[in-house]
C-alpha cells in the first residue's frame, strides 16, 4: 500500500507541476509564454495528465491521480479502502506540486500586480459565477472524463485493448478534447485535488503581492452566526457539495457504463489499467503482491 500511496503522490505532483506550470507560463509577466493563450494551457494539462499517470504507474501506483476516480473505483468494485489514503496522498501531490510551481516561477510573481493572475495559477475559477451553472459544468465535463475513457478501453471498441503503454496518450488526449470544448466555463477542475490542493498551497505561501485564495468557490466558511440559519445553512450546504458532486457524478457514470464497456476483470476501466499496459511494454512489471 505505501508504495501504491507514494506512486499517486508522485504522480498528481507531476500532473500540477506541468499543469499549473503552463499556466503559470502563460499568466505570469515577462514568461517567454506570456500570453500564448488557451490552447497553449490545454496542451500543457493534457501532456500533465499523460506525464502524470506514466509517473504513478512506474513508481508503484495505479495511475488515478483524481479522488474522483478514486470514488468510481470504490463504488464500482464495492472497496473503498483505498478511498481516503489514495485522496491524502493525491491531495498532499498537489500541495507539492504546487509549491514547486512557485518556486519554479519565483521572480515572476513580484512582476506581476494582478493577484487574480496569480490564484489562477494555482485554482480554477468560473468566467461567469453563478453556482449552478458551473456545478452543471464541472459535472458534464467530469461524466465525460470517466464515460469516455470507459469507452476508449472497452471490449466493443478493442477486444484487446489499447496497445502496450498506449493508455496515458489516450486519456491525455481526452483531457486535452475536454479542456478544448468545455473548459472554458469553469476551467474544467474535473479533480478534487487538483483545485483545493493548490488553492491551499497559494494560502499558505508567502507569493509576492498574491490577494485572498478565493474559499467561497471551493469551500465556504464551516461556522457563521446563524440569525438566518436556514437560509444560510441551505447554501453553506450547496458550496461545499460542489466539489462532492462533481466527485459523485464521475462514480455515477463509472456504474452507468454499459456492461460491454466493462472488462470482467476491472470494474471501472480508465486509464490505471494502462498498468499492465506498461508491463507488456517491458518496463518491469510490478509484484504480484501488488495486482
Amino acid at each position: 500500500m505505501n508504495q501504491r500511496l507514494f506512486g499517486e503522490f508522485m504522480g498528481t505532483l507531476v500532473l500540477i507541476l506541468m499543469g499549473n506550470g503552463v499556466v503559470a507560463g502563460v499568466l505570469l509577466k515577462r514568461s517567454k509564454a506570456e500570453g500564448a493563450g488557451w490552447v497553449a494551457i490545454t496542451a500543457g494539462w493534457a501532456f500533465a495528465v499523460m506525464s502524470g499517470v506514466f509517473t504513478a504507474i512506474a513508481c508503484g501506483g495505479e495511475g488515478h491521480l483524481n479522488p474522483a476516480v478514486t470514488l468510481g473505483s470504490a463504488v464500482s468494485s464495492g472497496d473503498f479502502s483505498k478511498f481516503i489514503p489514495y485522496s491524502l496522498a493525491q491531495m498532499a501531490g498537489a500541495i507539492a506540486g504546487a509549491a514547486l510551481v512557485w518556486l519554479q516561477y519565483f521572480p515572476h510573481w513580484r512582476e506581476t500586480k494582478e493577484p487574480e493572475l496569480k490564484l489562477a495559477c494555482f485554482s480554477t475559477s468560473p468566467a461567469i459565477r453563478s453556482f449552478v451553472p458551473n456545478l452543471l459544468s464541472e459535472m458534464i465535463a467530469s461524466f465525460v472524463l470517466v464515460l469516455v475513457a470507459g469507452a476508449i478501453f472497452s471490449k466493443a471498441v478493442s477486444g484487446a485493448g489499447p496497445a502496450a503503454g498506449l493508455g496515458p496518450y489516450l486519456v491525455g488526449s481526452l483531457v486535452w478534447g475536454i479542456g478544448l470544448c468545455l473548459g472554458g466555463t469553469t476551467g474544467y477542475g474535473i479533480n478534487p485535488a487538483r483545485d483545493l490542493g493548490p488553492r491551499i498551497a497559494h494560502a499558505v505561501l508567502p507569493i509576492a503581492g498574491k490577494g485572498g485564495s478565493d474559499w467561497g468557490y471551493a469551500i465556504p466558511p464551516r461556522s457563521r452566526p446563524p440569525p438566518w440559519s436556514r437560509c444560510h445553512r441551505g447554501l453553506a450546504k450547496q458550496s461545499r457539495c460542489r466539489h462532492s458532486l462533481a466527485a459523485a457524478v464521475s462514480a455515477a457514470a463509472a456504474i452507468s457504463l454499459p456492461p460491454r464497456f466493462r472488462s470482467r476483470r476491472d470494474p471501472l476501466p480508465l486509464w490505471f489499467r494502462s498498468r499492465r499496459d506498461l508491463a507488456a511494454a517491458a518496463v518491469s512489471p510490478p509484484p504480484q503482491s501488488r495486482r
